[in-house]
């Protein structure tokens, strides 16, 4: 789609312009996103690799609508279905699903919906396409394309592999006239090529985005005392949603438990709950009414909900591909999120046992185990390595990582990022942010662990050397006479959950040895012996129970919000998502919520304007947003947005009478005469942001010739390129280009300007 005043559209490009504003209130596409529609309404097979949040479900949503036909997804879970139907069918848009939670006459009238060509996508599971007959109804629907998300699942080299995927290579030869498009989010080229190989897609347009999440903040953190750290994360996101993801089904109950105790609105989830537990926990969290779920994997594939604001793993998860899912569900609206895991060299030896135990039991063969263990050798250097989040995780799939380019250079205070590298940091993870420090005498303490280890020789576990080096006086120690040993109580300083993580930094870094048995003793090696002799450098991390964090997770996508009017229209989102059933992202999302905050709509027209509004939402959910603003507006002594001509649409409802603005009136008389903003601000007793404010209006009214008394030639020019490259409709994109000193405000000002000129010509 090219941006927006261009007029090199072809009639479908308008065509899916004109689709994507009715039915989302999108007016420009993601990147790829254009291709990858291009793809299915030519019928070309494609594999379609996005970043969870990047976009993909437009990408199969808007072909068969624009070439009105039905088109059938794949999905493997029936809430992701429920979820994904309940959302289009808000916007107005046809589309039905059939799985197993359906009740007997709900199948059939989606089977009688079908036949009457009622819909244009059709939700199924893998296993409803293939079992059943189900192929022969869809034979007779002509259907033209299929779409296989989370297509990773028919890879064994993928993170979650399915059997029953692997039964899709079938579509090729069942439909030749059909093309099929898979879709995923977490795939490296070695998976990428398999499941290409495995559909046996033709020429398939390969289409890979960039794997990087910018708006996250990644950490990863020693564990030292989980249920204090934990707490602490979330408390940096009051009453938003937040996931912790844990290994066993017993960590989720013990932890939730421990939040709900410090008062979080939190529960657990795994796959050992009842499905009315699961279904009631699941509903809760994505109408709102639950802030934190700590669960298992089996949470979180089928929840589509966009403003989640943290996912805290509490031990290391199995892959980085699994790991990149996760976090991926942190974000998904555009908006910043924060990412936190909490590492310990023990998570590794437990996933190590786990896939041993697990290849015993299943007679797995030899070349999956060994893809499982290469998996887990990744995640574990993912922990292990002190280099930029951001930039590791692009690496890992294939891309070279771009730095943000309006980001300023820094200094990685652990050199992966020196001054003189020519590579920027990230600016969005621990170690690109400096959080990371290092302990000091990290040599001696080292020294003093492994002198303990080798005294006792080699025949002791973690628990008990800590013991001895904190001086413990209990029955064991006595009985062996370590209590007279040297080494006895040589730590005593440290906490023994500090001391028990600086071993396992011993054990991460190759300085120490750990058996993989049921009772598992530490032992020197090699380079423990460089250690104590002073050959071999050591470097501890500090171990804190509370992270030092030198950032705010909050970004500059609050600028201009009003953050009292998005928790008004937050809780109108949240009595209108339980009226009606459905999720409170399927009303409107974050980001549409932080528009409205920030622009302040007046009438319908000006609501239209908002990112994210369509035209059944706006004729249905659009009288009571805009009457909940203008009643936050007077009620706090705020002005609404001005309202402009309304467009020929018999939705259009006419605006209630406001009172005369004498402040506006006075500042518009002022812009006349040139007056700067300071000075208006300050003769009309208004902040300067409201004095913009009056300003970007006095220039879509008035139409001044030139705007060089507010904002300069130089400047001008600038974001006016600036918005030629992106479209006009997205800020943040714009001030990355233009310069972080750049204010929204004058680039609000120069898009109004260019605007009122585009009408003008």
């Amino acid at each position: 789609m090219t941006p927006s005043g261009s007029t090199t559209e072809t009639p479908l490009h308008q065509r899916i312009t004109e689709v994507t504003q009715r039915y989302w209130g999108f007016n420009t596409l993601r990147p790829l996103q254009a291709e990858a529609i291009q793809a299915g309404l030519e019928h070309r097979d494609s594999l379609v690799v996005m970043p969870t949040g990047g976009g993909k479900s437009l990408c199969y949503q808007v072909p068969p609508i624009v070439a009105d036909r039905i088109d059938i997804v794949i999905s493997p879970l029936i809430s992701l279905m429920k979820d994904q139907v309940d959302g289009l069918r808000s916007n107005g848009y046809p589309a039905a699903a059939l799985h197993s939670g359906l009740s007997g006459d709900e199948r059939v009238a989606v089977l009688n919906g079908l036949k009457r060509e009622e819909f244009c996508l059709l939700f199924v599971s893998p296993e409803r396409l293939i079992g059943g007959g189900f192929l022969e109804v869809v034979q007779h629907m002509n259907v033209k394309a299929f779409a296989i998300d989370e297509a990773h699942c028919i890879s064994h080299w993928g993170h979650d592999f399915r059997p029953e995927y692997r039964q899709m290579a079938q579509l090729k030869n069942r439909f030749p006239g059909a093309s099929v498009h898979a879709f995923t989010a977490t795939a490296t080229p070695r998976v990428q090529l398999d499941i290409v190989q495995q559909l046996g897609l033709i020429n398939p347009n390969v289409l890979v985005g960039r794997f990087d999440r910018p708006n996250l903040t990644f950490r990863i953190e020693p564990r030292v005392d989980l249920h204090a750290q934990i707490i602490e994360v979330i408390r940096r996101h009051p009453k938003e949603a937040c996931i912790v993801y844990c290994i066993t089904r017993k960590d989720t109950e013990s932890i939730a438990t421990v939040l709900k105790a410090n008062g979080i609105n939190a529960a657990h989830y795994h796959a050992g709950l009842g499905r009315d537990e699961r279904r009631h926990t699941q509903e809760a969290f994505a109408q709102e009414e639950l802030d934190v779920v700590v669960a298992t994997v089996a949470f979180g594939m089928g929840i589509d909900r966009s403003n989640v604001r943290c996912v805290i793993h509490a031990a290391m998860p199995k892959t980085v591909e699994h790991y990149q899912q996760e976090t991926g569900r942190a974000g998904r609206d555009g908006l910043e999120a924060e990412c936190v895991l909490l590492y310990s060299a023990a998570d590794y030896l437990r996933w190590m046992r786990l896939i041993e135990r697990g290849a015993e039991e299943s007679h797995e063969p030899e070349e999956i185990i060994k893809a499982h263990m290469e998996l887990l050798e990744h995640i574990n250097g993912l922990c292990t390595t002190l280099a930029c989040r951001h930039k590791a995780l692009s690496n890992y799939f294939g891309q070279e990582y771009q730095p943000p380019e309006a980001d300023p250079p820094k200094s990685d205070p652990l050199k992966s990022n020196s001054p003189d590298s020519g590579i920027r940091g990230c600016g969005a993870c621990d170690v690109c942010l400096d959080e990371i420090e290092a302990m000091p005498d990290s040599k001696v303490i080292a020294q003093k662990i492994l002198s303990c280890v080798a005294r006792l020789d080699h025949s002791f576990g973690i628990g008990y050397v800590v013991q001895v080096l904190r001086g413990a006086k209990t029955k064991q120690v006595i009985d062996w006479k370590h209590d007279q040993l040297s080494v006895h109580g040589l730590l005593k300083e440290f906490d023994e959950k500090v001391l028990t993580n600086l071993i396992y930094q011993l054990i991460n870094q190759g300085l120490l040895h750990r058996t993989s048995d049921d009772r598992p003793v530490i032992m020197l090696n090699d380079e423990s012996v460089g250690v104590l002799k002073g050959r071999v450098e050591v470097k501890f991390i500090e171990p804190r129970a509370v992270a030092p964090v030198k950032t705010k997770t909050e970004a500059i996508s609050w600028e201009g919000v009003d953050k009292g009017l998005f928790e008004h229209l937050r809780e109108l989102r949240k009595a209108i998502a339980h009226e009606r059933e459905v999720p409170a992202y399927v009303v409107f999302g974050d980001k549409t919520l932080r528009s409205m905050a920030m622009l302040r709509p007046g009438d319908l027209h000006a609501l239209k304007r908002v990112h994210g509004v369509g035209e059944k939402k706006l004729a249905d959910l659009g009288p009571r947003f805009i009457e909940s603003i203008t009643r936050y507006c007077a009620a706090n002594d705020l002005e609404v947005d001005e309202p402009g001509p309304p467009p020929n649409d018999d939705i259009i409802r006419p605006k209630p009478q406001r009172k005369t603005n004498p402040q506006r009136g006075m500042a518009f008389g002022m812009f006349e005469k040139g007056a700067s903003v300071t000075q208006v601000a300050n003769m009309i007793s208004r902040a300067e942001s409201t004095t913009l404010k009056y300003l970007e209006q006095f220039i879509e009214e008035r139409k001044p010739e030139d705007i060089s008394e507010w904002v300069d030639d130089g400047l001008y020019a600038k974001i006016a390129e600036a918005f030629d490259e992106v479209g006009m409709n997205l800020l943040k994109p714009i001030r990355q280009r233009v310069g972080e000193d750049v204010s929204y405000e004058h680039i609000k000002l120069v898009g109004a300007h260019i605007r009122m000129r585009s009408e003008q010509e």
